[in-house]
């Protein structure tokens, strides 16, 4: 593969930029810039000069093929950061052959070289992208390989009952003990019992990578628009007392707790005056039947009967006004009681995320539920078409992990990463 290079740390001003190379060479190329490097996994302070000219002094180190993360060999250059000296250092490397790296071209280098499997891909991809707590734990958990290892242990049941079937198979005409049937189907249902948990908690663990919505709903002038602003702190809807200004949605990410969640402000329900407004309380319909939790926002805190959902929350707005003592009220202008809706917000959200799988991405669901359905219904078939059952349940394990068939997948994990990844 080609010598390739890239910044690691993101552009710009810092205390440290660090440069990463990567193929076959990678140590020979950089004792041409900074002198001998006699250890692996050692530091080593060194000027990195171009000839007679000195571009910077720098900690210098190498990772030898096989115990780095790509799998071949390795070279990071910590340079102080200013971009005039990265670009030197990039326009040095170029003129030694070396290319700059794809976005996420590292991290495929060491899918290809056998160092991460493909659901260990998508978890660093997720960790990189995490913005909250509970993004952050549900990729580590992937990225450490916890699914793998779950698959490895999946296989191990395939593996025993795929080799109690062929024996009955090859040694048809021999004696064979009569519990062996029997085993089969016990390891084929905790084989299933195990995917189908996973594959119910799918939902709530891609609510969680993704985010969950929450649609604040109600009628023109119910305190909408005010509620968001205060929580995000600022402007952020156009607030006034005409009716039917908000036409669009409009959405506010926050971290709840830990769970990333997006407000949305939609137009205010009733019958539309004009087909702009039309357009924008259909929208809001559909967005708020879609969404994961409704707040039913009013002065008189009433639900809107055709939207609401077993979960939701009815919510009374202004309360500086209105003496309400039921339920839930809130004050936009004053605060009072948003601290309570911000909390039973994420009592029912963290309900929702309660029992997540590991299993988060729409690829890996596929493939589990492939397995699941290979083994479905196999009781009353023959053993020579129950070994084949089993064989295909053990090949969509390997599409999990991306030990086949992954081609088709490649282009969208690996492009979803930063260069320098």
């Amino acid at each position: 593969m080609d010598l390739i290079f890239a910044e690691a740390t993101p552009p710009g001003r810092g205390g440290v930029s660090i440069v990463r190379v990567s193929g076959a060479g990678a140590r020979t190329v950089a004792e041409r810039l900074a002198g001998p490097l006699p250890k692996p996994r050692h530091a080593y302070l060194r000027e990195i000069a171009d000839g007679e000219n000195i571009l910077d002094r720098a900690l210098v180190m190498w990772f030898e093929a096989g115990h780095s993360f790509t799998g071949e060999d390795v070279v990071e250059i910590h340079l102080h950061g200013a971009p005039v000296i990265v670009r030197r250092l990039g326009q040095l490397l170029k003129a030694q052959g070396l290319r700059l790296a794809e976005a996420g071209e590292f991290t495929k280098r060491a899918f290809l070289n056998g160092k991460m499997d493909l659901s260990e891909v998508e978890g660093l991809g997720d960790l990189l992208a995490a913005e909250t707590e509970s993004q952050r734990l549900a990729a580590l958990r992937m990225s450490n390989g916890e699914l793998a290892r779950k698959a490895d242990a999946w296989r191990s049941l395939l593996i025993r009952a795929g080799a109690l079937v062929e024996s009955s198979v090859d040694f048809a005409d021999e004696e064979v003990p009569e519990e062996v049937p029997g085993e089969v189907f016990e390891l084929l249902d905790m084989f299933k019992a195990e995917l189908e948990m996973q594959i119910r908690g799918y939902a709530a663990a891609e609510r969680i990578r993704n985010g969950f919505e929450v649609a604040v709903i109600g009628p023109p002038n119910a305190g909408k628009s005010s509620l968001i602003n205060r929580i995000a702190k600022r402007e952020v809807a156009l607030v006034s007392d005409i009716a039917g200004t908000t036409r669009d949605i409009i959405e506010l990410r926050l971290d709840l707790k830990g769970l990333a969640v997006t407000l949305l402000d939609t137009a205010g329900l009733r019958n539309a005056r004009d087909e702009l407004e039309s357009r924008g309380i259909d929208r809001a319909r559909q967005r708020a039947e879609a969404a994961d939790l409704r707040l039913h926002l009013s002065p008189e805190g009433k639900a809107d009967n055709s939207l609401w959902q077993e979960g939701d929350l009815v919510v009374a707005s202004k309360a500086d006004l209105h003496d309400l003592e039921r339920g839930l009220s809130v004050s936009s202008v004053t605060g009072a009681g948003l601290d309570m809706l911000l909390d039973k917000m994420f009592d029912v959200l963290s309900q929702k995320a309660s029992g997540a799988a590991l299993v988060s991405h729409e690829r890996q669901l596929n493939a589990l539920m492939a397995a699941r359905n290979a083994v479905d219904d196999v009781y009353e078939l023959p053993a020579e078409l129950l070994a084949e059952a089993v064989r295909h349940a053990s090949s969509s394990l390997d599409h999990l992990l991306g030990r086949i068939g992954a081609e088709d997948y490649l282009d969208v994990v690996f492009t979803s990463f930063c260069i320098g990844k």
